[in-house]
């Protein structure tokens, strides 16, 4: 299963992340930060959106088998979050540029290229994720790309190969179908990744 987890991963993650060497041409602007501005009293204050932070109280556990799980829970999530972190980041960086390319052969070209650099940096660590890990993974996956490991694979690898992957994983217990429901089934998992990204566990 394990396996099967690393060559599901591979498959996504070397699908989105063809691409070009980013440019670190910034244009000749300076180091600094470019943002809006609005004019007061005929002064220039920068105008900067602070983002929602979302802050949970005391979490009042029932019983110690509560405590057991929850704990075994940020475990599992602390282990596979920056996965999906990278993924996420990948997906949202270089879509835009795959959908530019038009040669299917240096199209796969760079995909066996950046696979094979995927392997060397991850391989060892993705071995050794939990059948409970990987589960959470494709979930967190969804929460940072709003698709499926299914559809991810689907527009980077074709429906056939996401077809055989969706067949050949429920075999395994694995569904790369799973979406990912932060005010329902899924709300402790997204109170854990809430709690990690504000640094409060």
């Amino acid at each position: 299963m394990k396996k099967l987890l690393l060559i599901l991963v591979f498959t996504v993650a070397t699908g989105m992340l063809a691409q070009a060497q980013p440019s670190n041409n910034n244009g000749g602007v300076e180091d600094g930060i470019v943002t809006k501005a609005v004019i007061i009293e005929g002064d220039t204050v920068p105008l900067f959106w602070i983002p929602t932070v979302r802050i949970y109280g005391p979490i009042i556990f029932k019983s110690k088998v509560q405590v057991i799980e929850f704990t075994k829970m940020v475990r599992h999530i602390k282990r596979v979050y920056p996965y999906a972190k990278l993924i996420g980041n990948k997906v949202n960086e270089y879509n835009k540029y795959l959908n530019g390319i038009e040669n299917n052969r240096q199209r796969e070209k760079e995909l066996d290229r950046i696979e094979k650099e995927m392997r060397a940096q991850l391989e060892e660590q993705l071995v050794k994720l939990t059948f409970t890990q990987g589960k959470i993974l494709m979930k967190l996956i969804y929460r940072e790309t709003n698709n499926t490991t299914y559809n991810l694979i689907k527009d980077f690898r074709g429906g056939i190969t996401a077809t055989f992957w969706q067949t050949f994983g429920k075999i395994f217990g694995y569904n790369l179908k799973v979406t990912y429901d932060p005010i329902g089934v899924d709300h402790d998992i997204e109170t854990i990744v809430v709690m990690i990204e504000n640094g409060t566990i």
